[in-house]
């Protein structure tokens, strides 16, 4: 299974890089980490919300063609489902299980389009808060290393 984080960002600093980086490294062979990385749409100094809801439909269009066919499509939005630690690894239990690959949809400075999000199959909050790109991607990339210590009763995770 791949585990693909397919973002709408601009070039992240080498910190994120790293962070990123050391995750990915750490994560079993059955769950590969991937990024997927596109440019999102240049915003015109205050453009108003309906050329922002124009512009976020044709990223909606380039995150739908990176996402492979058959891969189970998760929505990052603060508005989604918050699960805990012990919930995210049951949940990345059962999509191992079903051997699908899952693309995490995180979107740019304006969000997501509201055409991804009720398109995703799980709506995915990593926290009431508006984060950042670069951190967003550590912190999910970590997340997921962590779910899958969960999954193998490895002590990364303590409850």
């Amino acid at each position: 299974m791949r585990l693909l984080i397919i973002t709408l960002s601009h070039r992240q600093p080498a910190w994120v890089a790293a962070g990123f980086d050391e995750y990915a490294r750490r994560m079993p062979r059955q769950a590969r980490l991937e990024l997927v990385e596109l440019r999102p749409e240049p915003r015109p100094d205050g453009a108003s919300p309906a050329v922002v809801a124009k512009l976020q439909e044709r990223e909606a269009e380039r995150l739908a063609a990176a996402v492979p066919r058959g891969a189970l499509k998760v929505a990052l939005d603060e508005r989604g489902v918050a699960l805990s630690t012990l919930q995210f690894a049951a949940r990345l239990g059962d999509w191992l299980a079903e051997g699908r690959d899952a693309a995490f949809l995180v979107g740019s400075a304006d969000g997501l389009a509201a055409s991804v999000r009720q398109n995703a199959d799980v709506v995915l909050a990593l926290s009431s808060l508006t984060l950042p790109h670069g951190l967003v991607r550590v912190l999910l990339a970590e997340q997921l290393y962590r779910a899958c210590c969960v999954l193998h009763n490895h002590p990364y995770h303590r409850d």
